[in-house]
């Protein structure tokens, strides 16, 4: 998959809590970069492109490229830390990528096809988006932005999953792997319940 996220980052050789704080005063994000059999690096972000960057869904499922110094690193994001209540970033943690190592990623859940779905249309049923995300496993360059689901076919009291999903070349779920009782339901259309919306659905929390 292309890179489509350019990120300019600064190494830092200060740690600690004191100059974690005195860089976010300054408006940067303290960040490391492990894995891959290299040492650490740390770096800072800048506050404001990184807020910008976070909320984008593809920011969290894409492969990143982030320069250090002139020198370009292969990540994506594992880990964020927010501010308990202010619009903070507080600390952000990259894994490197490698061509020839797969990586485990969790993806969005993209499902299409609701309001044609014979549950929805015919049934009058109430979707429940039961996985919202999807832990993967694939080759960098394999990635996917999103899972597509469609469930333009479900009919009433029916379910999607997870070995029904159609994934792209190269991707797979490890939770399939480890038997029938981790073949877990992706999505459901089922009757509505007293509380529930008909045109809004529901979203398992």
């Amino acid at each position: 998959m292309d890179n489509q996220f350019q990120i300019t980052a600064e190494s830092r050789s200060d740690l600690g809590t004191a100059f974690s704080r005195r860089l976010r005063r300054a408006g940067r994000v303290p960040a490391v970069i492990y894995g891959g059999g290299q040492p650490n690096t740390d770096i800072t972000l800048d506050h404001n492109d990184t807020i910008h960057h976070l909320e984008k869904e593809a920011f969290h499922s894409h492969v990143l490229t982030v320069d250090v110094g002139g020198r370009s690193e292969q990540v994506v994001l594992r880990d964020v830390q927010m501010h308990p209540y202010k619009r903070q970033v507080m600390h952000l943690d990259f894994l490197r990528v490698s061509a020839d190592r797969k990586l485990r990623m969790v993806v969005p859940v993209h499902f299409v096809g609701e309001d044609v779905a014979p549950g929805v249309k015919q049934g009058g049923g109430v979707v429940s988006h039961l996985m919202p995300e999807i832990e993967i496993e694939c080759m960098a360059k394999d990635l996917p932005e999103f899972i597509a689901v469609d469930i333009s076919g479900l009919e009433l009291d029916q379910a999607l999953h997870l070995s029904d999903l159609k994934l792209p070349a190269g991707v797979s779920i490890p939770a399939l792997a480890l038997g029938h009782d981790h073949d877990l339901p992706v999505v459901s259309i089922h009757a509505p319940r007293v509380g529930e919306s008909e045109a809004g659905g529901e979203t398992a929390g």
